[in-house]
């Protein structure tokens, strides 16, 4: 799959934990279904923070990418998330689905307190890549692993296999610098820089963002979908409207159980996303109140 098909909206599920902390097969794909037959989302992304992958087993993961690989029938890309503390840990993950038909990885760096030197990181991600097979895109989130746009640039640059950097920790600004520093490293047409900065797609969009993986565009999809269109036909009035609509409901889910808070904007549409794994909480009483009305905005 050309790494061009990687782009626009694409939702980053919830993983539907029942309360025995298993999980449902049937509730996963019955979203997948959604988000692809109903929302027309551009890609997939599963694994990842939103879908509590740091709690899950290599085999989980296994089996959650293939249920949504075999739902997506090759429609759209589907992107799997890594969230692991070593090289090693990260490339036997990897390989567990490299058969499985993803477009790509979403590697995050290591969570681990003590942060690789620039050159460790740079060799971590290329590895991932070179051993796995599989394209790789940094997932930009985790605050004392941080990696600035010049780091970022050079290991799109020089790791083959490194395609795209998802950028989130609410860094406006670092998206910026992706997009003009890719640019000037002649690189900006061979790798994807995609916003995780919820609150602000649009302005990720107008500054010319190959799209999002954002916990948001998995509570409010069709609007993340008609936000990607209107931006791209020009209907700017349409975008701040949405924008604005958008940052209320952020506002309302944007907490330490933000997959939690996914899952309550999700039940409010009719859709079922099970519960978080603990430790995390389930959304509080107050929270469930400020994302119904959020949500009341939304058709």
């Amino acid at each position: 799959m050309s790494i061009t098909r990687i782009g626009g909206i694409i939702p980053p599920l919830v993983t539907p934990f029942r309360e025995d902390g298993s999980i449902d097969e049937q509730a996963h794909r019955a979203e997948v279904r959604h988000m692809v037959d109903r929302a027309k989302v551009h890609g997939l992304a599963v694994c990842g923070s939103t879908g509590e992958g740091h709690t899950l087993t290599t085999d989980e993961t296994r089996s959650i990418v293939a249920w949504t690989v075999d739902e997506v029938k090759g429609r759209i890309p589907v992107i799997a998330g890594i969230i692991a503390d070593s090289t090693a840990a990260a490339v036997e993950r990897a390989r567990a689905v490299a058969d499985l038909g993803v477009a790509a990885l979403q590697v995050t760096p290591v969570h681990y307190v003590f942060r690789p030197d620039d050159d460790s990181m740079a060799a971590h991600f290329g590895a991932i890549a070179d051993r796995s097979g599989i394209p790789v895109i940094v997932y930009n989130v985790v605050p004392w692993s941080y990696l600035l746009p010049p780091l970022l640039v050079r290991i799109l640059r020089d790791e083959e296999g490194v395609i795209g950097v998802k950028q989130s920790a609410s860094d406006m600004k670092a998206l910026a610098d992706l997009l003009l520093l890719s640019e000037e490293a002649g690189i900006r047409g061979r790798v994807r820089i995609l916003s995780a900065v919820d609150a602000l797609l649009y302005p990720s969009f107008r500054l010319g963002s190959d799209g999002a993986v954002a916990a948001i565009l998995s509570a409010a999809p069709e609007a993340c979908v008609e936000l990607w269109d209107a931006v791209r036909s020009g209907g700017d009035e349409t975008a701040l409207r949405l924008h604005k609509k958008l940052l209320r409901l952020w506002n309302a889910i944007d907490a330490h159980n933000l997959p939690a808070n996914v899952r309550a904007a999700m039940r409010t549409q009719g859709r079922q996303g099970g519960v978080p794994r603990p430790p995390m909480p389930a959304s509080s009483p107050a929270q469930e109140e400020k994302i119904r009305v959020a949500m009341a905005a939304f058709p």
